[in-house]
């Protein structure tokens, strides 16, 4: 074996375009011709390519390149090839004689190295011509594919160990830019890796600034991205999680900012997903608007940018995805918009990946009760049949499942068959075709042969068959001569089943006898749910985000990176169209309402999704609101001031701030409940609330009118008038009473009180509980209509406040809510037996307050205060 001394290893990356060494790659490119298997942890951008690729030429031989990165291989063999370095790729893209020459050139020492997708260790041909070749190396990346706890696990990645093995255990390096410690045990016991060399250059890219935005709204989001594209110019990329989300967007940032965009997903024919990566690699286009897939593997040094519309999968996934920034080395900014109903997204993948043993089994009854055999159902199609509340998704996963336990095997969809029928004895029907139209004449002839003397009736046939008779065609021609075609009253065609059809091969076998490890998919569901639950803590995090996904990958001796959003205090949250409202205890109050909104109605049924508890706190009248009893609490109308809109606004912030959160009772269904940081600050526990992600004006509508603060009016303290009238609510008197549209505060001679009464809102404090300032109102002189219109509640809840004080050892008077006359009456039989003498009186009171009226004395009383 010959060597290649350390002295001579800068001779060869002139070839390659450079003129050093990148941190980390000398010392693994040394272990590697050193002969040492090699695991490699390197960021993204950080040069993983040139580990492989030097020693492939330093050494000779062939250099096998795993990869399941398609766009990836031709990118690296273009460029390797424009360098003068012999290399190709084999995966589906090729046709039957390219893969036949490649094949035999690679066996013959044509190349250095071959890319090749993992599925491709599936066909002996491929195994043996491997054997045949001067095989030096076995180069593996995005190795995290390999581990069942990796973000991107491949069943075909798992069984490289087992193809490593029949081909000798060669020399392997195994690379990947994403690894946690127990991903990284995975790679190496999967591979049989002996002894190897690990080397983890560390995850930290210095020159990215990494910024989280929690939205409320999707409409918040896309006025933060606007304005984060006004202010951030250069190549970028914005991923969305769907691919109809993706079309919006890309015609919206088209039309807003007027920069060149280009669009990527799943959804497009393959000749137009690379022409949209061409553009946006040619720099032909600015912005790249993909699914979350796009771009593994690009190479475009000066992507200046990467926004995550939605929230990805995995930190993994998102660490990954924003790496695409900033190859060159310089600065990038990394923007992540988070909203809480992102988590459903990836809430409906997961289950729709990880079917329940229930719903296979479902799917398994209907497949094999159908008589036909192939059965051309879409997915779609048999999820509505069975009626479930899953997406197709999962019907896909759960036909996969069932093939891997031998009931029955999808067909390519290139197999799927079509229908012709000629309905006429003629001899021939070309003679009813213009003589100009010869290509529908020959089309039909050949039509005419392979039907044969069968007339009548319907003929099947694959369409590839059928291009046998005529050379020079596509698939796509066949088949849009077949459909004119049919403008011929004699001929019909029905084209191939455009999903992947069934074939049922055994319809006796019991499900319980499937060999479907049902506990290994819960494990690898209930992982997905804990990659997604660190995503949503990283996207919370209130200290250095680097630090925070450098802690997640294992390297816990880093430092703040005084870069990002929460190092600065600064980022995007400063840029046109961000968001957040200033705390004010005024605010603070709005908060405690709505979470005693969802105390309220978590006690009285099984909770509520947020429009209904909005309409409740609104005071609303709609049918779900008042058939589920929930104009009976006290709660109900407490910000019947605002719009429900703003409510649900201010809800989404508390879910993203993690005072609230949604728990399913139902499939996709979620209710909303109080989390331990909500209970603390509904009960005035906690003096501080996490700044909100809700715009200004939004905030400054919740807070009920009265209370809001002229700005001027900080010396006098004096309540700012109302210059706007709130949207129409419907109130909270009973139907067919008359709405009172103004407040009982406006109709009264307020007596004098300083700023501190009137919520604290002037002096910006949170140093008191809310009950505090409802007290300070009562004891100005306020009436408790009065504190109610002021404040925003309720004469319950204003009741229930002077208690609470009373509670807390604050003096209280029982004349605020009774008159003398009915504090005389409950005075004189306090204690007595005959206690039940004031029921009658007790049933004068307002509702929820008859009992509370005797313990209001009691405590008046006990408080040593004169009635």
């Amino acid at each position: 074996m010959s060597t290649v001394g350390q002295e001579d290893l800068e001779s060869y990356l002139p070839p390659f375009g450079l003129s050093s060494f990148r941190p980390g790659q000398r010392e693994v490119i040394e272990t590697i011709l050193g002969g040492r298997d090699c695991l490699c942890v390197m960021p993204t951008g950080g040069g993983k390519s040139l580990c492989y690729q030097l020693p492939a030429v330093a050494r000779g031989g062939l250099t096998l390149v795993v990869s399941p990165l398609i766009a990836l291989m031709k990118d690296q063999v273009d460029a390797l090839a424009k360098r003068g370095l012999a290399a190709t790729f084999i995966n589906s893209t090729l046709s039957s004689d390219e893969l036949s020459t490649r094949l035999a050139r690679m066996a013959a020492g044509e190349y250095r190295l071959v890319y090749v997708v993992p599925e491709r260790f599936r066909s002996n041909r491929f195994v043996d011509a491997v054997r045949r070749s001067d095989l030096r190396m076995l180069a593996i990346d995005e190795a995290h594919c390999i581990s069942e706890w990796g973000h991107d696990f491949r069943k075909d990645y798992a069984r490289l160990g087992y193809f490593r093995s029949l081909l000798g255990e060669p020399r392997t390096i195994a690379l990947t830019a994403t690894a946690t410690p127990i991903v990284r045990e995975d790679i190496v016991k999967l591979l049989a890796l002996q002894d190897p060399a690990v080397f983890i250059t560390g995850f930290s890219r210095p020159n990215l600034h990494y910024h989280v935005r929690a939205c409320s709204s999707d409409r918040e989001k896309d006025e933060a991205l606007f304005g984060f594209l006004d202010e951030t110019p250069g190549s970028g990329i914005v991923y969305a999680s769907t691919r109809k989300r993706c079309e919006e967007l890309g015609e919206r940032i088209a039309a807003r900012t007027g920069r060149p965009t280009t669009v990527y997903h799943a959804g497009l024919m393959a000749d137009e997903r690379r022409a949209a990566q061409d553009d946006f690699m040619l720099g032909r286009t600015q912005i790249a608007v993909a699914t979350l897939a796009f771009g593994m593997g690009i190479d475009k040094p000066d992507v200046r940018f990467v926004v995550h519309y939605n929230l990805p999968g995995s930190l993994e996934a998102y660490y990954q995805e924003a790496g695409r920034a900033g190859r060159d080395g310089q600065r990038s900014d990394c923007l992540l918009l988070f909203g809480i109903g992102d988590r459903n997204i990836h809430q409906f993948f997961i289950e729709s990946a990880y079917p329940s043993r229930e719903v296979v089994a479902q799917v398994h009854r209907f497949l094999c009760g159908l008589n036909t055999n192939p059965i051309e159902l879409t997915q779609q199609e048999v999820k509505e049949a069975l009626n479930l509340q899953i997406g197709a998704e999962a019907i896909g996963t759960c036909e996969k499942l069932l093939e891997s336990g031998g009931v029955l095997e999808r067909l390519e969809a290139a197999e799927n068959t079509a229908a012709v029928r000629l309905n006429s004895d003629l001899p021939t029907l070309v003679d009813l075709l213009p003589q100009q139209a010869k290509v529908k004449r020959q089309v039909l002839r050949a039509v005419e042969q392979w039907v044969g003397s069968q007339r009548n009736e319907w003929c099947y046939l694959q369409p590839r068959e059928l291009l046998t008779r005529l050379p020079g065609y596509t698939l796509a021609d066949l088949g849009r001569h077949l459909r004119e075609l049919t403008s011929l009253a004699a001929f019909d065609y029905v084209p191939p089943f455009r999903g992947r059809a069934i074939h049922v091969r055994d319809r006796t076998r019991r499900f319980d006898d499937l060999k479907i490890d049902f506990e290994a998919l819960e494990q690898r569901k209930n992982s997905e749910y804990e990659k997604l639950e660190r995503v949503l803590r990283f996207a919370r995090h209130r200290g250095c985000r680097e630090q925070e996904i450098l802690n997640y990958f294992g390297q816990h001796d880093s430092h703040a990176c005084g870069r990002c959003d929460n190092c600065t205090r600064s980022g995007p949250t400063s840029r046109p169209g961000a968001a957040s409202a200033p705390t004010s205890a005024a605010l603070v109050d709005v908060v405690r309402m709505v979470l005693s909104g969802v105390a309220r109605v978590s006690r009285s049924r099984s909770g509520c999704g947020k429009q209904l508890l909005a309409q409740m706190l609104c005071g609303s009248a709609a049918k779900g609101v008042t058939r589920n009893r929930l104009d009976k609490l006290s709660t109900f109308g407490l910000l019947a001031h605002a719009r429900q809109t703003d409510v649900a606004q201010l809800i989404d912030a508390l879910l993203v701030c993690g005072l609230l959160e949604q728990n399913e009772l139902e499939p996709f269904r979620p209710v909303l409940a109080l989390t331990d940081r909500g209970s603390e600050i509904m009960n005035g526990g906690r003096d501080s609330l996490p700044t909100l992600p809700i715009a200004e004006p939004i905030a400054r509508r919740l807070i009920p009118p009265q209370q809001r603060v002229s700005k001027a009016g900080k010396s006098a303290a004096k309540l700012e008038p109302v210059s706007e009238v709130p949207e129409p609510t419907p109130s909270r008197q009973s139907p067919g009473a008359p709405e009172d549209q103004t407040s009982v505060a406006h109709a009264v001679e307020r007596p004098q009180i300083d700023a501190a009464v009137v919520d604290g809102a002037t002096e910006r404090t949170l140093e008191q509980p809310t009950h505090y300032w409802t007290w300070r109102l009562l004891c100005a002189g306020f009436t408790p209509d009065e504190c109610a219109a002021i404040r925003a509640l309720d004469c319950e809840v204003v009741l229930d406040h002077a208690l609470r004080a009373a509670d807390a050892g604050l003096p209280i008077q029982a004349n605020w809510f009774l008159s003398e006359e009915q504090i005389r009456q409950i005075d004189a039989v306090i204690g007595s037996p005959g206690v039940a003498r004031i029921r009658p009186l007790l049933e004068r009171l307002p509702r929820g307050t008859r009992y509370e009226a005797v313990q209001l004395v009691l405590k008046a009383r006990g408080q040593a205060c004169s009635a």
